[in-house]
């Protein structure tokens, strides 16, 4: 009998594999960064088909097999509900490519995911194109934070520390030169 994890998780991306399966790149609370398949999820009759979409926030369940996680069951959280709007998903879409980048494999980091979190939320209410790349910074700059790849910079310190909020957007045009000379030179750094 094998063991069931329950957790929550933001869809990254999926592929289709055979005739009717999927394999999901899912950042998950717990379990960290994980790949996860789910057999027939792409027939008609599937319960899960419109459950699991890419980009979406989840609770869902796993059973690890030998070689492999497979998904059991999921269910919406009705949260982040409005990540569709094609510019907001256009911003999300990168972050999740940055993320499948940077997180190797299963190791839960429960404050980066709840950083996301608190990020995502606030990316689903911008309006205008410069809302947009401010939250985009912030996000970024914050996940790498979460991996160590930022130093201890005295002008970043608010974007970093500080609860995620709102207000963090407008204070990023700014310091915006900084915050990018600062992301470009921790990914470059990660040699990924």
């Amino acid at each position: 009998m094998h063991h069931i994890y329950h957790t929550e998780g933001l869809i990254l991306g999926s592929n289709n594999f055979g005739e009717t399966g999927k394999y999901y790149s899912i950042f998950t609370r717990d379990l960290g960064m994980i790949y996860a398949s789910a057999q027939g999820v792409r027939k008609i009759s599937s319960k899960l088909r419109f459950v699991l979409q890419d980009f979406s926030y989840l609770k869902i369940d796993f059973v690890k097999g030998k070689d492999f996680w497979r998904i059991t069951s999921a269910s919406k959280t009705n949260k982040l509900e409005n990540l569709s709007d094609p510019k907001i998903l256009e911003v999300f879409s990168s972050i999740s490519r940055l993320l499948k980048r940077l997180l190797a494999g299963e190791d839960p980091n429960r404050d980066l995911f709840l950083d996301l979190l608190n990020g995502l939320s606030v990316l689903e209410k911008a309006e205008t194109k410069e809302e947009l790349r401010n939250i985009e910074a912030i996000i970024v700059l914050r996940i790498l934070n979460n991996l160590g790849y930022i130093g201890g910079d005295e002008t970043l310190k608010d974007f970093i520390k500080s609860p995620f909020e709102e207000e963090l957007m407008y204070k990023v045009s700014e310091n915006r030169t900084k915050i990018l000379s600062q992301i470009n030179k921790a990914l470059k750094e990660t040699h990924l």
